[in-house]
């Protein structure tokens, strides 16, 4: 029973720190996205389907930015936008295009991919137009 609450205790306390680290993420992507003249204008958006991480406009498009965090190098972060997470933001996305009666301007789903390891300098990956909506 100990060891299940000690298990608990590790797992929220990550969690947090995950949070934290996502947070720093999508500060990194934001500055990112400024820095190329794209303009944020909305962060953590949420509607009735779900989040969004980030929804820029660069130009005239829409750009719907999915961040991916992780504290150190290994797997690809946006290797974790699977089918059914790029479905869910599709779905997301759509809602927010028509609550903003956006829906007739272009859009695109963009992935930034952030390696911040402790102690060491944050690398940012941005992949443009990184999927297609899915229907």
């Amino acid at each position: 029973m100990r060891l299940r609450r000690s298990k608990l205790k590790v797992s929220i306390s990550m969690r947090g720190d995950n949070r934290e680290l996502g947070r720093k993420g999508e500060d990194l992507a934001a500055s990112h996205l400024e820095g190329l003249g794209y303009k944020i204008v909305g962060r953590n958006v949420v509607n009735a389907l779900g989040e969004l991480d980030l929804v820029a406009v660069d130009g005239r498009t829409v750009v719907v930015v999915e961040v991916k965090t992780r504290a150190r190098a290994g797997r690809r972060p946006s290797d974790a936008v699977d089918f059914r997470k790029r479905k869910k933001l599709t779905m997301v996305a759509s809602l927010f295009l028509q609550s903003r009666k956006w829906s007739d301007r272009p859009a695109r789903f963009d992935v930034v991919e952030v390696v911040s390891p402790p102690g060491g300098a944050p690398m940012v990956r941005h992949i443009i137009n990184a999927f297609e909506a899915v229907v």
